[in-house]
């Protein structure tokens, strides 16, 4: 990709990584994301119509990928969800200069699907699992659901071939116990966990800056087992910081949006699943995609507004955030968004 094809925002970010939710429903309601109050049986979800379609997405895709887009994860939701998606995976891969494609998934139905989406062209998955033990990860999941399906998933998926990451949100009081069994359940596995401070991510999870469980400290309940050492980044713009054990166990990462934010190096835009394109995680609208698309925009159309978007973003939320901001500020929830 020539760094002449690169967009760059209004503090100097390229736009590298592209999030694309293919649906805002879940068969989890963990209470970070999807509380079951909220999204009970009544919760109206986005009909078929508002979703974009496989045809929509790959042409979107095609056109960030020519602004410098390197990576595309496809999120939720659970994306498992969505039918057919290994055909979206197929029509992703045939995109001339995309380096890599993943998926964030909840896991409990990857079993049935890792080798269909490896053969599609899927290069790695992440998998959301907030505790190892069945009584917390039932409480986490909102649907008491064991963690056999998710352990046996993320095997199929090291099965055939697919690079596998653990993604644990904690909670200070609700999973933080967990924290050192997930580090220890995965070590000599070759799967790296990365341990997520919880996020102000929408306004329906009652967030509190009492909930967090910093990077601090949660290197130090890991380290006081099993020592840790720092380990360099490695590409820009990643979001985890690294460390390996120091018996060579393998390695963790932390994601320190709260305590430790990286605004400066994000390099990630994200697609809703109806087609709004949405510059930062804590964003509180976006931009519909799919309407002039569907109204018949060309192409250089759709890349003009594209460029356009991104270089007047600057987006620098987790730099800024403070308790007072958070209760007054309506942000887009993580389910319609993706992580």
């Amino acid at each position: 990709m020539s760094t002449e094809s690169l967009v760059y925002d209004q503090l100097n970010r390229p736009l590298r990584d592209l999030r694309i939710s293919v649906t805002d429903r879940c068969n989890f309601r963990c209470r970070y994301c999807m509380p079951e109050e909220t999204f009970g049986p009544d919760y109206e979800f986005l009909p078929k119509t508002s979703l974009l379609q496989f045809e929509e997405i790959t042409r979107l895709a095609r056109m960030f990928v020519q602004m410098g887009v390197e990576k595309i994860r496809l999120t939720g939701g659970e994306p498992l969800l969505r039918k057919d998606l290994s055909v979206l995976v197929d029509m992703l891969s045939d995109i001339d200069g995309l380096e890599d494609i993943a998926l964030t998934t909840n896991a409990s139905l990857l079993k049935k699907h890792a080798v269909q989406l490896k053969q599609a062209g899927l290069t790695r998955v992440n998998v959301s699992l907030d505790a190892i033990h069945d009584d917390t990860f039932g409480k986490m999941n909102g649907r008491g659901t064991k963690i056999k399906p998710v352990l046996e998933g993320i095997q199929a998926a090291s099965d055939a071939g697919l690079k596998v990451k653990i993604n644990m949100v904690v909670q200070k009081g609700i999973n933080d116990h967990e924290v050192v069994p997930m580090a220890e359940y995965f070590r000599h596995s070759g799967h790296i966990v990365r341990f997520i401070e919880y996020m102000d991510v929408g306004n329906s999870n009652g967030w509190k800056f009492d909930h967090v469980m910093s990077k601090k400290d949660i290197i130090e309940s890991i380290s006081q087992v099993y020592p840790l050492e720092p380990i360099e980044a490695a590409y820009f713009g990643e979001v985890a910081s690294r460390y390996q054990f120091s018996d060579g166990a393998g390695e963790i990462g932390v994601i320190s949006s709260v305590s430790d934010s990286f605004c400066s190096s994000c390099t990630r835009a994200r697609l809703s699943a109806d087609g709004a394109l949405y510059t930062c995680l804590f964003a509180s609208r976006g931009t519909s995609l799919r309407n002039p698309m569907r109204n018949g925009a060309s192409d250089e159309e759709m890349r003009t507004m594209l460029t356009d978007l991104w270089n007047g973003r600057h987006d620098r939320y987790s730099d800024e955030r403070t308790e007072e901001g958070v209760a007054n500020r309506e942000k887009i929830e993580m389910s319609f968004i993706g992580g």
